[in-house]
């Protein structure tokens, strides 16, 4: 009879707690934004040593998966790392390494087993990249613009303690991809602009070169690496008949191209060929979802790949065709996996923590299309709250940077925080974004820059129409140049918003492309428009037409960005408080493009959060 008593008074009890628990609990923001994650993964070769870079520090820093499965932290920098690269052995790494988000990464030698690490060259005014290890792991070559500050070279330096030797000298953006096995190649790329690039084999001997990418007019060959003899590469271009994004096998002597599936509808995303030239990985974007796919060369085969819906960042192959991948959608975060073709089973390698938080609950987006101005489809991801049963709530657009980036079905902390407090959120993919092929990705150049805003209205316009919000109900958000959409937006079509959020966004583009970083200007200006059109300039750039603004407008920048400089943010700020203009922000003293360090995350969301409470519900 106690034991009755005590059991129902147990069970009682737990009812008690767990109602606590239901109904409209939920966590706060910061809760939300430290969800684990991981990133920038790498393995060994032998597959027992898996690297990445994980959510537990406030800055991004490297780590190894010790064989107990413990992450031991390698770097300790203040304001995290840029990019790590292994040599072939992986017992040490190059580490790129900025401060204060101004992105001129130094180079650092680091040793993976005991975190011990030095400076490899002391040139804070320059920046460094693209390091690629020669096969005997003696020396890496690397990219940089410390010749002139503005176009980036290639190098050389013997490890530890060489002086970096010129390798090739080439106006615009030059990067090594691959040195051969016998020391006397370098296949490098070189970006003439950010819709056109080429890659080159360097005879490092001789100085003579062959193009390998032979092409008239503008086409993007984002990937190329090739066979350990030197004689088959594998590449991706859109140099297509129909613009669309294909892998291919070439033969260097003839420059001949095969396309492995010239029928395909959707882009190629992302390749990796193994250092044997055994194994070939890549993805297929399919409506912003990522497609794996792997081929064994020497048998033909296709083999398995993981079925897991969502997107696929690639972490490298061991020498028996397993490979590293780490995997996210909307309701399942970053985590790293090795996938073993021959078993068809994936181990997953991290287990972030979610914060006490369910987030199998969280949303899935749905793909919707829409009708802009002149009958052109626009692909948006559309969100609406679990418990969403009809009519007009708050709303918030959000637009992509780049402008050649996608918003895709990615694990996102805060628009799910969004979600959970009843807005809705759509993300459009209007004309100028990548993932849908090379028409659809110039649609946006130069002279049709509002064209892409207005792509923008017609999404506003069709929640409205639909029944999903109303203007006095509909916020907008964007980083980088969705910071612009969004300036452009309440400029060129003020009657539609209620509140917006500018993040480290363009405002005036005279002053953005005199002030970004010299190496970037001519990349932007293929896009933007050169700066000789300055009249053109004008007609596009917000700052123009602040007096257009009706809604409240948040402004969050970085101090240090050396993409769109902090003058944009301070810009608007001030002609919009001079006007009258109801205008906060929030500027970070130790940031760049974008809020890398969580504390400053954490600031930066809550403000956004609390800003669009006030404004939109």
């Amino acid at each position: 009879m106690n034991r009755e008593k005590e059991q129902n008074g147990m069970a009682a009890t737990e009812k008690r707690l767990n109602d606590f628990f239901e109904g409209e609990y939920i966590p706060d923001i910061e809760r939300f934004m430290q969800i684990g994650y991981v990133t920038n993964i790498a393995i060994s070769k032998d597959g027992r040593r898996v690297f990445l870079s994980p959510s537990y520090t406030n800055a991004r820093q490297v780590f190894r998966i010790t064989e107990g499965g413990w992450p031991y932290q390698l770097t300790s920098f203040e304001d995290g790392i840029n990019w790590y690269s292994l040599s072939n052995d992986s017992y040490y790494a190059i580490v790129g390494a900025a401060e204060g988000g101004d992105e001129d990464a130094q180079l650092y030698l680091l040793d993976t087993e005991t975190g011990r690490i030095k400076q490899l060259i002391d040139r804070p005014d320059a920046r460094f990249g693209g390091v690629v290890w020669s096969k005997d792991d003696d020396f890496i070559y690397f990219s940089s613009n410390m010749g002139n500050l503005k176009a980036f070279f290639i190098y050389k330096l013997e490890l530890p303690d060489g002086k970096p030797l010129l390798v090739k000298e080439r106006e615009g953006w030059s990067v090594p991809v691959q040195v051969s096995e016998d020391g006397k190649k370098l296949l490098y790329k070189s970006a003439v602009s950010s819709r056109d690039n080429n890659y080159y084999l360097l005879d490092l001997q001789s100085g003579t070169q062959e193009l390998l990418t032979p092409h008239e007019g503008e086409y993007l060959y984002p990937f190329m690496k090739l066979t350990p003899d030197f004689k088959t590469a594998y590449l991706t271009t859109n140099n297509t008949p129909d613009g669309v994004t294909r892998i291919a096998e070439m033969n260097v002597m003839t420059n001949e191209i095969t396309f492995l599936n010239p029928n395909q509808k959707w882009e190629c995303e992302s390749s990796a060929l193994s250092d044997d030239g055994r194994y070939l990985f890549w993805t297929i974007n399919e409506e912003g979802y990522d497609r794996p796919n792997l081929k064994d060369l020497v048998t033909a085969d296709m083999l398995p790949v993981p079925s897991m819906n969502g997107l696929y960042s690639f972490g490298g192959f061991t020498a028996d065709g397993r490979f590293l991948f780490s995997f996210h959608n909307a309701n399942h975060a970053p985590n790293a996996w090795v996938w073993n073709p021959y078993r068809e089973m994936g181990t997953r390698v991290t287990n972030v923590s979610t914060m006490g938080i369910d987030i199998s609950e969280f949303v899935e987006p749905k793909l919707i299309k829409y009708e802009s101005f002149d009958g052109l489809e626009i692909p948006a991801f559309l969100y609406l709250p679990k418990d969403y049963s009809g009519g007009p709530i708050p709303f918030i657009m959000e637009f992509h940077g780049g402008p050649e980036g996608q918003f895709r079905p990615k694990f996102s902390r805060n628009l799910n925080y969004l979600l959970a407090h009843g807005f809705g959120i759509m993300a459009p993919n209007v004309r100028g974004s990548e993932g849908y092929g090379k028409e659809y990705l110039d649609m946006d150049n130069y002279k049709n820059r509002l064209d892409a805003v207005a792509d923008g209205a017609a999404g506003a316009r069709w929640l409205i129409e639909n029944g999903y919000t109303s203007s006095d109900m509909l916020g907008v958000k964007g980083g980088s140049y969705g910071g612009y959409m969004v300036m452009a937006l309440i400029t060129e079509y003020p009657d539609l918003f209620a509140a917006a959020m500018n993040y480290i966004g363009i405002v005036n583009f005279e002053t953005f492309l005199e002030n970004t970083a010299e190496y970037r200007r001519a990349f932007r200006e293929s896009e933007y428009g050169p700066l000789s059109d300055r009249e053109f300039l004008r007609s596009i750039s917000p700052i123009h037409k602040v007096d257009k603004i009706q809604a409240p407008l948040l402004v969050i920048h970085g101090e240090n960005d050396p993409r769109v400089p902090v003058g944009e943010a301070r810009q608007i700020i001030s002609e919009l408080k001079a006007q009258g203009g109801e205008v906060d922000s929030l500027i970070f003293p130790d940031e760049g493009h974008g809020a890398s360090k969580l504390e400053n995350r954490l600031e930066m969301y809550r403000t956004m959060v609390d800003f669009f409470k006030e404004h939109l519900k």
